[in-house]
């Protein structure tokens, strides 16, 4: 067999890599997490059960990259914040698309399965804190970090306590369900943290 009829093995397994994640989120979303099941996301997909296997080793971590997936971009591109030069509106845009994406049930259910595997599988936590947590909090503290060379932010702040202060708020309404994520909520978030970590007026 030549080359050009030989079949491309990396395309198929990209293929059905793409299948399988996209069969999760799908599946997560219709019936839920606890009745989703590796047999259940290989019949979605139209593989076999032991492809899923071979490439993850449990559904929690399935869900994980079928997550990932979502925010995937092209090879050597990173994550950037817009750094406009104007920090509310950028902080205001990035928090509004957060509060969206936690609102849309395409994204909702996966991320909500995700942290109930979390929970008990500290190896699942360490796999996001070092793919997803970690990633992003870089390129979060690098906006900020532009912000404070520009004056615009507390030049002594610490940068954990503010993603926290704009994040865990944003985080806890949805976790609980206690009210709903608007992007009047995201601004107020932005607008709090912006007044609480201020720049000092020189002494």
């Amino acid at each position: 067999m030549t080359d050009a009829k030989r079949p491309n093995t990396a395309r198929r397994n990209e293929q059905s890599r793409r299948a399988i994640l996209a069969a999760t989120r799908e599946l997560i979303t219709e019936v839920g997490y606890a009745k989703v099941s590796i047999e259940s996301i290989a019949a979605r997909a139209g593989v076999g059960k032991q492809t899923i296997y071979r490439w993850w080793p449990s559904k929690g971590a399935v869900v994980f990259d079928s997550i990932l997936a979502l925010g995937e971009t092209s090879e050597g591109e990173g994550i950037t914040l817009p750094d406009t030069g104007d920090l509310e509106a950028d902080l205001k845009q990035v928090l509004r698309a957060t509060a969206a994406e936690f609102a849309d049930p395409a994204f909702e259910a996966p991320i909500r399965a995700l942290n109930m595997e979390i929970v008990n599988d500290p190896g699942l936590a360490e796999l996001y804190r070092e793919k997803m947590a970690a990633p992003m909090d870089e390129a979060k503290k690098a906006r900020l970090r532009s912000a404070q060379r520009a004056g615009q932010l507390d030049a002594e702040a610490d940068l954990d306590l503010v993603l926290d202060f704009l994040y865990a708020p944003l985080f806890r309404r949805w976790l609980l369900r206690t009210g709903p994520l608007t992007s009047a909520y995201a601004d107020a978030l932005v607008e709090a943290t912006l007044r609480a970590f201020s720049p000092r007026p020189a002494s």
